[in-house]
C-alpha cells in the first residue's frame, strides 16, 4: 500500500475514504446525557488505567468486578428514576466485589480508580452504603429493527468487502497467530518460538492495537505463555466508537470492557461484534469495517490469539520505522527467539528422558519423556508439521498436557482463517538471520513506557 492508509472503492465516496487514517483524535465514550462531570471524568480515566497498568498479580479481579457491574447495569450510568434502587444495588455489589479483592489489588491504580469512582456514583445517585446487593437486570428498551443483524442501511464504508464491488480483485487476507509456549506465526507465515516475557505488541496499526502479556510457565523458566490480552479498536468514522476488549487467565469475557457487544451508538455500530462460541473458552470478534476476524481462546490456564486481516489493513501504519516491535508483522527479535532445532536434537538423543541442559525450562518432576510427548501430540496432530513440533516442545518444557490442545486449536484456527489452503501446514521453522533481525532486535520496552506509547494516540484531545 503506497499511501498513508487503505482507500477502498472509488466514485462519490472517494472524499470520505480520504479520512481512513485514524489521526489520534479517537475519543473515549461518554456516560450518557445524565452523567455528571465527575462521572464523565472518572470512566475515561479508569478505562485508560485498566489498559495501561496490568494488575500486580493475576489474582487481582478488578476487571471481573468492572465487567459484572457493566453487565448488571446494561452500560447505563443515568438510570431512569424507577431504576434508581436497582442501580444503587448494583453499585453496592460492585463495591463489595472491590472489597473482596482489595488485598490482592493493593497498589493497583485501576483498582483505586474504581473505588473512587464507585463513591462518586453513589453520591450522585444518593445511594446508601447499606441495602440490598443483588444484581438485578435493569429494564432495557427493545433493540431497533435490524440491530440483531448488520443494518441494511449502514454506510458502505463500514463493510470492508462490500467496498470492493467496484474492483476486479478481491482483498488479499493474511493470518497471524500466537499460542502455547509461545509460538508465533506472522502475517508472512514465518513460524517462530519465542521467549518475549512481559508485555509485547502483536498488532499496532491505524485501526487497532493488540497487546499480550506473557508470564513464565514454570518458576525460573525462560519459557512463557500468554496470560493477558488487550485489544483496542479505535474510533472509526461513522462505523464504531472506540472499544476495548481485555482477557486474562480464568477470565474470558463475552463483551467489551464497557459491557457492550457491538461498536457503540454509531450508524454502522454492528460492523463490530463480539460472539461467545464456548462459554469461558472461545470468543470471536468480527470487525467487518476493516474485514477482520479475531479468535481468542482460553486453553488450560493460558490464552491463544488468532486473526484474519486484509493486507492493506495490516500495512496501514503511519510510521513504518516504529513497527519494529509489531510481532505479527516483524516476528520476534532475534534475542527473543528460541533455537528449536538445537532443542529438538537434544531431546531426540538416545536416552534423553529429561530436558536438555540448554532448554528454556528447568527440569521438573512432571515433564514428559520425549517418547510420551510425541505419542500425546500424535493423538491430536497426526501431521508432523510445525504445530505438531510445537506441541512436543511445549510438553517437554512445561509438562502441561493442555498445551496439546493449544496447538490443536491454533491449527484449527488457521484452517478457518487462512486464505491460502496450501499453507495450512508449515514444515520449516523460521529463525531470522542476524542481518534481517537486527532491525527488529530491540529489547522489550518496560510495560509503562511501551503501553503509554501505544495508547497515547487514543487519548482525547484537550484544548
Amino acid at each position: 500500500v503506497g499511501g498513508p492508509g487503505p482507500r477502498w472503492g472509488g466514485g462519490r465516496e472517494g472524499a470520505s475514504r480520504e479520512r481512513l487514517v485514524v489521526t489520534g483524535r479517537a475519543g473515549w465514550m461518554g456516560m450518557g446525557r445524565g452523567a455528571g462531570p465527575s462521572a464523565l471524568g472518572f470512566w475515561p480515566t479508569f478505562a485508560f488505567l485498566l489498559c495501561s497498568f496490568p494488575a500486580a498479580t493475576s489474582s487481582c479481579k478488578i476487571l471481573k468486578c468492572n465487567s459484572e457491574f457493566w453487565s448488571a447495569t446494561a452500560g447505563s450510568h443515568a438510570p431512569a428514576p424507577d431504576d434508581a434502587p436497582e442501580f444503587c444495588a448494583a453499585l453496592r455489589t460492585y463495591a463489595l466485589c472491590t472489597r473482596r479483592t482489595a488485598r490482592t489489588c493493593r497498589g493497583d491504580l485501576a483498582y483505586h480508580s474504581a473505588v473512587h469512582g464507585i463513591e462518586d456514583l453513589m453520591s450522585q445517585h444518593n445511594c446508601s452504603k447499606d441495602g440490598p446487593t443483588s444484581q438485578p437486570h435493569l429494564r432495557t428498551l427493545p433493540p431497533p429493527p435490524g440491530d440483531s443483524q448488520e443494518r441494511s442501511d449502514s454506510p458502505e464504508i463500514c463493510h470492508y468487502e462490500k467496498s470492493f464491488h467496484n474492483r476486479a480483485a478481491a482483498p488479499n487476507y493474511t493470518h497471524c497467530g500466537l499460542f502455547g509456549d509461545p509460538h508465533l506465526r506472522t502475517f508472512t507465515d514465518r513460524f517462530q518460538t519465542c521467549k518475549v516475557q512481559g508485555a509485547w505488541p502483536l498488532i499496532d496499526n491505524n485501526y487497532l492495537n493488540v497487546q499480550v502479556t506473557n508470564t513464565p510457565v514454570l518458576p525460573g523458566s525462560a519459557a512463557t505463555a500468554t496470560s493477558k490480552l488487550t485489544i483496542i479498536f479505535k474510533n472509526f468514522q461513522e462505523c464504531v466508537d472506540q472499544k476495548v476488549y481485555q482477557a486474562e487467565m480464568d477470565e474470558l469475557p463475552a463483551a467489551f470492557a464497557d459491557g457492550s457487544k457491538n461498536g457503540g451508538d454509531k450508524h454502522g455500530a454492528n460492523s463490530l461484534k463480539i460472539t461467545e462460541k464456548v462459554s469461558g473458552q472461545h470468543v470471536e470478534i468480527q470487525a467487518k469495517y476493516i474485514g477482520t476476524t479475531i479468535v481468542v481462546r482460553q486453553v488450560g490456564g493460558y490464552l491463544t490469539f488468532a486473526v484474519r486481516m486484509p493486507e492493506e489493513v495490516v500495512n496501514a501504519v503511519e510510521d513504518r520505522d516504529s513497527q519494529g516491535l509489531y510481532l505479527c508483522l516483524r516476528g520476534c527479535p532475534l534475542n527473543q527467539q528460541i533455537d528449536f532445532q538445537a532443542f529438538r536434537a537434544g531431546a531426540e538423543s538416545p536416552g534423553a528422558h529429561r530436558l536438555p541442559a540448554a532448554s528454556p525450562a528447568p527440569s521438573a518432576p512432571d515433564t514428559f519423556p520425549y517418547e510420551t510427548a510425541v505419542a500425546k501430540c500424535k493423538e491430536k496432530l497426526p501431521v508432523e508439521d510445525l504445530y505438531y513440533q510445537a506441541c512436543v516442545f511445549d510438553l517437554l518444557t512445561t509438562g502441561d498436557v493442555n498445551f496439546t490442545l493449544a496447538a490443536y486449536y491454533a491449527l484449527e484456527d488457521v484452517k478457518m482463517l487462512h486464505s491460502n489452503k496450501d499453507k495450512l501446514h508449515l514444515y520449516e521453522r523460521t529463525r531470522e538471520p542476524p542481518g534481517r533481525a537486527a532491525a527488529a532486535g530491540l529489547p522489550p520496552a518496560p510495560w509503562p513506557l511501551l503501553g503509554s506509547l501505544l495508547l497515547l494516540p487514543l487519548l482525547p484531545v484537550c484544548w
